[in-house]
């Protein structure tokens, strides 16, 4: 979710030599081809409006190209991967080579965190907002559930580090 630490996580995993896809870049870019601004509100619509078009498995259609280009010469870590859909396309297509990894942390850090972030901070109702429209409507649930590996971050950015360092 939200906040949970998944920029820092995919941050890690670059720095030990993974390439990264954000999925969330699918989304800015075509807000920025719009002229629309960057908010919540901007960027929960544009992420429907893409799903609508192109289905629940937007992201990860989308990015498939700069995935394969990556994977042929790199590790690759995909932030943001969200939807069931985008799961399955993934797994369909790499099959036993793709690994999700869940990162978790309690709602009240997530939203202590979001409120301090210097990009694109959110209010609690801002949060709460996304949270429920992630859940509800981009169907979020089914690839936390059903994650490879799960690492708690509820501590310091370095005791989330070594955490991961098992997952290299």
């Amino acid at each position: 979710m939200c906040g949970s630490g998944k920029s820092e996580a995919v941050k890690f995993f670059v720095e030990n030599g993974f390439k990264r896809v954000y999925f969330g870049e699918v989304v800015m870019n075509e807000m920025k081809r719009l002229g629309l601004e960057v908010n919540e509100q901007n960027e929960r619509q544009t992420r429907e409006n893409l799903r609508k078009e192109f289905g629940m498995g937007a992201m990860a259609v989308k990015s498939l190209p700069i995935i394969e280009e990556f994977i042929a010469r790199n590790n690759v870590v995909i932030e943001s991967l969200y939807s069931w859909e985008e799961f399955k396309i993934l797994k369909y297509k790499f099959g036993d080579a793709f690994k999700l990894l869940t990162i978790y942390t309690t709602k009240a850090l997530r939203y202590e965190r979001l409120l301090k972030r210097p990009f694109r901070p959110l209010t609690n109702k801002e949060s709460m907002s996304r949270d429920i429209s992630e859940i509800e409507k981009l169907d979020k649930g089914g690839p936390i559930a059903f994650a490879d590996y799960l690492v708690m971050n509820d501590g310091s950015l370095e005791e989330m580090n070594e955490k991961l360092m098992k997952h290299i």
